[in-house]
This record gives structure tokens, C-alpha cells and sequence, in this order.
């Protein structure tokens, strides 16, 4: 009786009109469902209490052991359900006399699973959204790639780039990642001292999961383009990043993300070629936040501007 009560679990027996003849440890809300009459069913719903009493009768019946799973609404906590097991008792001459009924909760697995299978369905959702991405950037790097090593090596690097945006997003237990530390992360990838070669301003917005990939993609192939031909070729270059958040014309919230930097000559304008960077820049990252962009390339001066909804992200 005491192991039972440690563990949570409830017994009861009943003879063979289904009246308790005794009970032990039965919590609410079982303690309702016995009732003071002695038979169960009296808060049960109609379909539960039949289940029930018709797999008592069948144990009274053949004498086979049985089980149901039951579960009941309870104002305060919610859903619960229980396991509970049926088995004959039989006298000495071997007559079923009862049933011993041993009622289990199990509300705390059933909820742990509900969550795993939630999770797993989460992650089956975005693991197809990752595939789907690195498949358009493997076709649109292949598109614009002049040779096999070309393509592997930027290839590879857009793959790192989205690791170490996933990197954070998992940390988070998937929430996001906030936006100056993806913007680090990315940068660090081609400057060691973001210290001195990254200026950072205004708001620090929280991105959702699928905002921190297209935009830690969309920092990456600014910092390749920079630490190539821009700002961070040179030893005194910096870059700036700035993130606003303001209302539209329709009062909704968006913010807008620049990087800005002065750039010098460039051989054989390379730069101004439209490569993969500028059309992730200018269409795929903007296309996947539903928002819009501009790349802008001067004599002297890069900038690169992204405007984005409030379903993207959330500000303090």
C-alpha cells in the first residue's frame, strides 16, 4: 500500500455487481468518478463510462485481464489521462468474485509526447525549409559560376554562412537570433577584428528563424563582396550597419537594415558584374521576408538597403 501510494498509483475492488468494496489511494478527480455510492460512471462521459464498464463485464465474464486508457477534463489543470488496468480475482475455487481495478496517471508522459511530436513536426517543417534554400542556392551558384572551383568554393562558403546563422537559431531553441550578433558572426567569417572594421547603430531586432538565415545570407555575401574589392580589402576600411525601426505610411512596423561602406577601384569593374550576391541581395532575400531592397554601387561608395515587416522580427 505504501509503494502504491509513492507511486501514484490508485486501487480499487469492486465485487460483481461493480460495486467498491474498497479503494485506496484514488486522487481526484477518481475520488468524483467512484462517487458515495459505491459505482463508477458518474462524471465520466457517457462513451468513457461505457468503455469502462464493459471491460469490468468483460473481465467478470471470461476472467481475462484488461485495459483501457481513459481520459478526463479537469478545471484546473486541463486534459488527464489515466491507464487503467482490470484484472479478475477469483476465489479459491477458482470463481471470478470482482475485479481489482489499478488506475495509473499518466497526464506528464502524455503531455512529454505531445511535445516530442510537436517538436519532431517543427523540425520536419523547417528541415524541408533549410533543404529548399541551400537547393535554390546550389542552382543559383551553379548559374552564375564560370568553373567547377568557382562554384565549390562559394558554394561552401554560403553553406557556412547559413551553419553559423543555424548555429544561433538552435541555440535559442529555435526562437531567432538577435540581429548584431548574426551580424558579427557573419563578418567575422572575413574580418578577424570586427572591432575596428564593423560600426554598429540603432536597433537591435529580434529575428525569427527564417529571417536570420536569408539575412546572416545576405551579410555574408556583403562581407565576401567587401573583404574582396570593398571596405575590408583595406587595413583602415570599416563597414557600417545601421537597423531602424519605424512605422510606414500605414502606421505598420518594419525595420530597415543598411550597410554602407566606401569601396575603391575595382578591376575590370567586377564589382558591378550582377552575380548570385547581387541577386540574393536584391531579389531572394527579399522575396523569402516579403519585404523589398536596393543595392546601390557608386564610384566610391557601396550601400545596401533592406526594408522588412514586423512578422520578420520583435523589438524590446
Amino acid at each position: 500500500m505504501h509503494a502504491s501510494r509513492n507511486a501514484g498509483i490508485a486501487v480499487l475492488y469492486q465485487d460483481r455487481k461493480l460495486r467498491t468494496v474498497w479503494s485506496h489511494n484514488l486522487q481526484p478527480p477518481w475520488q468524483d468518478v467512484i462517487g458515495g455510492h459505491g459505482t463508477d460512471g458518474n462524471l465520466l462521459p457517457p462513451q468513457q463510462a461505457d468503455r469502462l464498464v464493459a471491460a469490468k463485464k468483460n473481465a467478470l465474464a471470461t476472467g481475462n485481464s484488461g485495459g483501457l486508457e481513459i481520459s478526463l477534463a479537469d478545471k484546473s489543470s486541463g486534459m488527464r489521462w489515466y491507464d487503467v488496468c482490470i484484472d479478475a480475482d477469483r476465489s479459491p475455487q477458482g470463481q471470478v468474485q470482482g475485479v481489482v481495478v489499478t488506475v495509473i496517471e499518466t497526464t506528464e508522459q502524455k503531455r512529454r509526447e505531445q511535445a516530442l511530436t510537436a517538436l519532431l513536426r517543427e523540425v520536419s517543417h523547417r528541415s524541408k525549409n533549410l533543404l529548399a534554400i541551400i537547393q535554390s542556392i546550389a542552382s543559383q551558384t551553379g548559374h552564375y559560376s564560370d568553373s567547377i572551383d568557382g562554384f565549390l568554393e562559394r558554394f561552401r562558403g554560403r553553406l557556412q554562412s547559413i551553419a553559423s546563422s543555424q548555429d544561433l537559431v538552435t541555440s535559442s531553441d529555435w526562437r531567432g537570433a538577435g540581429f548584431r550578433e548574426l551580424v558579427i558572426g557573419q563578418v567575422a567569417r572575413c574580418s578577424i577584428d570586427t572591432g575596428r572594421t564593423l560600426r554598429i547603430s540603432g536597433d537591435d531586432p529580434y529575428l525569427n528563424p527564417n529571417a536570420a538565415l536569408h539575412i546572416g545570407l545576405a551579410v555574408h555575401e556583403l562581407a565576401v563582396n567587401s573583404a574582396s574589392y570593398g571596405a575590408l580589402a583595406r587595413t583602415d576600411g570599416y563597414v557600417e550597419v545601421t537597423a531602424r525601426s519605424a512605422a510606414d505610411a500605414h502606421g505598420a512596423m518594419q525595420v530597415t537594415v543598411c550597410w554602407i561602406e566606401a569601396i575603391g577601384a575595382v578591376p575590370d569593374g567586377e564589382v558591378r558584374k550582377k552575380r548570385f550576391g547581387s541577386v540574393a541581395l536584391e531579389r531572394v532575400v527579399p522575396a523569402a521576408l516579403d519585404g523589398s531592397a536596393k543595392l546601390e554601387i557608386g564610384p566610391d561608395r557601396l550601400e545596401y538597403r533592406l526594408v522588412m515587416p514586423r512578422a520578420n522580427f520583435q523589438l524590446d
